[in-house]
């Protein structure tokens, strides 16, 4: 382990068929005032809505709801939460939902507790919070890690901004997983969902040290298994061994425990971010239309990584077959089980083409240095063009 690092995470986990039973005993430890987040109609349609209202009534609490969370959080929807949370004073903030739910949710309890803008102060100026509102959560889709990490990502619409803000006091003081509560979720949504699980992992696997390292075994694991189970899920739904790996595989992937003695890399992410923030699309879709192509550009400066990616991932055989060509099919089977999957492997499929302001979402990104090739603006740009 050749990298120093320090490791927290405060979140409880209650997982399984009855973690819902859970809820009452955590909504005790809070005030009487409850901030009730959730996106679409899903939650609704499935009744969950129901169930939850039930179980915070039953606690004798106070409701106030914040609705209509998109699929890629925007600051107009931060906007009002903050509003109405400042109005409410809520003790606690309980997001009901994937993703975008609890990283609108995280915002809205860091800006609430401020006077300062939210977006200038904790996402551009990159300021932490001093304060924020608890945080609960209960999970209907497997994807982001939100669930047990401090992170949160808001798209700001009128500046073509996607970034994200990260604190100790943003983690959820708990989050409520029962992978039976994604069955539900559409196939496109499923499919998205995995994609970023695994791009999540790959943003720390794929990036220095490269000593021996047990993070890097951790996270082959959890690769292996979720593609294991993305392929069954994807046959049967409601295959519930199937997606309990997924849902546990999507909080291990960004819960901190890989990043251990890892620089991290993240410039898939940074990239996506922009091509979200002019597109609208699946983030997970996002991912996986670049990725094969960024890592192409980045294999030439950690051939060794890939190569062992292959061989220790995809089982990529080694006869008659050079360490760049072993390399490379490694790459090859990471865009190949995103096409089997469904997921796209083009940004054409996401609605870009040569008209699309390349340059300008180029320019728009902003530059990490933690993985194996510091990017320029001109990368950027091959990268976005070589995926069209």
């Amino acid at each position: 382990m050749e990298y120093d690092f320090s490791f927290q995470n405060p979140t409880r986990i209650h997982f399984g068929k009855h973690a819902l039973e859970y809820l009452e005993p955590e909504l005790n430890r809070f005030g009487p005032r409850v901030l009730l987040v959730y996106g679409g109609g899903s939650v609704k349609q499935t009744g969950l809505y129901e169930t939850t209202l039930k179980l915070l009534k039953r606690s004798r609490k106070k409701i106030s709801e914040l609705s209509g969370v998109p699929s890629n959080p925007t600051a107009s929807k931060v906007y009002e939460g903050i509003s109405l949370a400042k109005k409410f004073e809520p003790d606690l903030i309980l997001a009901v939902g994937g993703g975008s739910v609890i990283d609108c949710a995280k915002a809205v309890a860091a800006g609430a507790l401020t006077h300062q803008d939210f977006w200038e102060t904790f996402f551009l100026r990159k300021e932490k919070p001093m304060d924020a509102i608890p945080i609960g959560v209960i999970l209907t889709m497997a994807g982001t890690g939100s669930e047990m990490n401090g992170g949160s990502v808001i798209t700001h619409e009128e500046s073509k901004r996607k970034t994200s803000m990260e604190s100790g006091l943003l983690y959820p003081i708990f989050s409520i997983l029962n992978p039976e509560l994604t069955y539900t979720v559409p196939k496109e949504q499923m499919i998205s969902g995995i994609c970023d699980i695994i791009s999540h992992i790959l943003e720390v696997y794929m990036s220095p040290s490269d000593e021996d390292n047990l993070s890097d075994d951790l996270a082959e694991a959890i690769l292996g298994n979720v593609i294991r189970s993305a392929r069954r899920a994807l046959k049967d739904p409601k295959d519930y061994t199937a997606r309990s790996n997924l849902m546990w595989g999507a909080t291990l992937g960004l819960n901190g425990l890989l990043e251990g003695s890892k620089r991290q890399d993240w410039m898939v992410h940074q990239i996506e971010h922009q091509i979200g923030a002019y597109t609208n699309c699946p983030h997970g879709l996002g991912l996986s239309a670049i990725s094969a192509n960024y890592y192409r550009l980045v294999c030439p400066h950690a051939e060794g990584r890939f190569f062992r990616f292959a061989t220790n991932v995809w089982n990529i055989d080694l006869k008659g077959k050079t360490q760049t060509e072993v390399a490379r099919l490694g790459i090859d089977a990471l865009e190949a089980f995103f096409r089997e999957m469904g997921a796209c492997t083009s940004l054409r499929e996401l609605g870009m083409d040569e008209t699309s302001p390349i340059d300008e979402i180029a320019n728009s990104c902003k530059r990490l240095r933690g993985g194996y090739l510091n990017f320029t603006h001109e990368q950027i740009c091959k990268l976005l063009w070589d995926s069209l």
